[in-house]
């Protein structure tokens, strides 16, 4: 049987060991925690062996995601509330039943099959926080579709990348999105991505009707509430294969192309399920809210499949922090008795900024839990969450994973372990971490370097979309037989693991991961720009700000701004590609062998001049000075 919650930290320990010594049996029973329309009979068969990579879990049982989420709570649950739905706008507010979810799932699934989608093909979403996203989200799973969900805040280009990497059959909008008092044009910005070249591949487009603004329809076009009028509210839920694809998630990728980040039905609806229940300690009236956008591997996770697979309430909330009031969070909180409330520290962190008075006017008695997601969150910040908004009584859950780990790797469970304010503590089961040297070397006890992971788990990616030697490349070719996560990290005499940050070319803006490469490639295609080199820099609200280098061609008489390339940059990536600083230069330190030295524009960045490290592979050294007077 699935193990129980540990309530102390022997049991955590001994639960922690035999998952790592016998990870088989182990798993083989975690598997249970689903409901199975074919047993698997092996729940393991992994290998990150140079010459026999492969990663397959319950390869030979059969489920069903929407019937895991739905269809097996119909018999307790159905009258209970599955989702809780919070508008931009305060008065804007409803609730749907998981017996009422199930039906709106069907009839979507039907839907999807009227317009000739059938299992396998790809549904591109673009879709503001609305109950609607988790029912196409849902009717793809019931019916096999592969879904790619796109965040709102990118742009037209960014969503046609997407779209044509993916060759979407459908795509699925709003005809707005409502944030923070405006009006954002979802259905505007699909237009003018299907207007571009190699998006050929989508013969429909689905329109939500969020609010009344007119809405211009295209051929292709179809109103989604025309369509569920005429469905139908039968749809069997489609036998999948444990390791048939569930949807793909398009991050950063190193080259200046996005990466499709391609997850699969079983291992990963087991990890979000299972690290759900245990990290949060949810109990049967538990209410989460987890503020992240359905774009993001969070919202996938811990909005929609890990809560509603628990038979869980989950809130969905289309607004900001700050808006109307900075108070709204907490207002939000007393609203629905939310028990656990799961963010990110960039929120934390412009909610302490707006200052306390902000919170006197809520009790927030109802929380239980809270949760921090997306980066590293600072002790500062970690212990006003604590002490103000948990009123010192509700425990920090502390996640570290990524878009590729599928869920969380390493954590306090909420019930059990000693926290320390900035720490994600220790590894969840099955997760074996080691931090390693430059070398590979791995570092025992209490040190510092690389984090990498050596067992496999359920919950990880299986490959890039159409580009696995792309994959084995960047997560299992720099240490031998492990998973390389990118990030840096601490682990303190305690066996604490305190992660320290991106180690390569990837920033963390706001939790989000936007690779330097993808927006020099854009600013590298602007007629003015000659080269760029794009670094993170601390920022007190972001965590990690956008710092462009810039040199432009001086042959090209037209002036150009900080501003002209923000728009540039918004325009092709998304408003999340803000550069927070432009710096117009002549010149980047390079080596002989021409690279540039980003660990020294790194540096000047963050404000740091005086101690630069080796400088003596430069090509041209007085670049350094040249860059620190403009700097001043």
């Amino acid at each position: 049987m699935p193990i129980a919650r540990a309530q102390t930290m022997s049991a955590y320990k001994e639960a922690y060991k035999n998952s790592i010594e016998n990870p088989e049996e182990f798993w083989f029973e975690e598997g249970k925690r689903l409901r199975w329309s074919k047993p698997y009979s092996v729940a393991r068969d992994c290998s990150y062996a140079p010459n026999n990579h492969h990663i397959q879990w319950f390869a030979d049982g059969e489920l069903n995601v929407s019937d895991n989420c739905l269809d097996r709570h119909l018999d307790n649950l159905a009258h209970k509330t599955a989702i809780i739905w919070e508008g931009d706008n305060p008065t804007e507010s409803k609730s749907i039943s998981f017996g009422e979810l199930h039906q709106q799932v069907s009839k979507f699934g039907n839907v999807l099959k009227s317009l000739g989608i059938i299992k396998g093909d790809r549904v591109v979403l673009y879709l503001p926080m609305i109950i609607e996203a988790a029912i196409v989200m849902l009717a793809c799973t019931r019916i096999g579709a592969v879904h790619s969900i796109v965040f709102g805040g990118f742009s037209p280009a960014a969503l046609a990348s997407r779209i044509q990497d993916s060759q979407a059959k459908l795509v699925i909008t709003s005809n707005v999105s409502r944030r923070g008092g405006k009006a954002i044009p979802l259905k505007d910005n699909v237009d003018q991505a299907l207007s571009l070249p190699g998006t050929d591949s989508v013969k429909n487009v689905i329109t939500i009707q969020r609010t009344q603004e007119k809405t211009t329809l295209q051929e292709k076009d179809v109103w989604y509430h025309d369509l569920m009028a005429a469905a139908e509210s039968d749809c069997p839920a489609e036998p999948m294969n444990a390791e048939d694809p569930l949807f793909i998630l398009y991050t950063s990728g190193s080259t200046g192309k996005p990466k499709g980040v391609l997850h699969t039905t079983g291992g990963y609806l087991l990890h979000a399920n299972m690290t759900f229940e245990h990290i949060f300690a949810i109990e049967s009236d538990s209410v989460f809210w987890c503020t992240a956008d359905i774009g993001w591997i969070t919202g996938h996770s811990y909005v929609i499949y890990g809560v509603l697979s628990n038979g869980c309430t989950t809130v969905m909330f289309e607004g900001v922090p700050t808006y109307p009031q900075a108070d709204r969070f907490w207002q939000v909180i007393d609203k629905y008795n939310v028990t656990h409330f799961y963010t990110a520290p960039t929120a934390i962190r412009s909610l302490i900024r707006a200052g306390d008075e902000h919170l006197r006017t809520s009790s927030r008695d109802s929380l239980k839990v809270l949760g921090s997601v997306g980066e590293p969150i600072d002790p500062a910040s970690w212990r006003w969450f604590h002490k103000l908004v948990g009123k010192g009584r509700c425990p920090v859950v502390d996640t570290w994973w990524q878009t590729e780990t599928g869920g969380i790797l390493i954590t306090p469970l909420a019930e059990t372990t000693p926290l320390k304010p900035g720490s994600a503590t220790f590894p969840f089961y099955g997760i074996e971490p080691a931090i390693v040297d430059s070398n590979g070397q791995e570092i025992e006890n209490e040190g510092s370097g690389n984090l990498i992971i050596k067992q496999a788990w359920p919950g990880q990616a299986r490959s890039l979309y159409k580009d696995h030697i792309r994959f084995l490349e960047t997560y299992f070719s720099t240490y031998k037989e492990s998973y390389y996560t990118g990030d840096g990290c601490y682990r303190d005499g305690d066996g604490y693991y305190w992660i320290t940050g991106r180690v390569d070319d990837v920033i963390n803006v706001s939790g989000h991961r936007i690779d330097t490469a993808e927006i020099e490639a854009v600013l590298n295609d602007h007629p003015s720009v000659v080269e760029s080199a794009v670094v993170g820099f601390p920022h007190d609200i972001k965590g990690q700000g956008i710092y462009a280098y810039v040199i432009l061609d001086p042959q090209v008489n037209t002036v150009v701004t900080a501003s002209d390339l923000n728009t540039w940059v918004r325009q092709r990536i998304g408003v999340i590609a803000s550069l927070d600083k432009v710096h117009f230069t002549a010149n980047l330190p390079k080596t002989r062998s021409g690279k540039v030295m980003r660990r020294i524009l790194r540096k000047l960045a963050g404000g740091e001049t005086d101690n630069l490290g080796d400088i003596s592979t430069l090509l041209d050294p007085t670049v350094i000075e040249d860059l620190k007077k403009e700097i001043q």
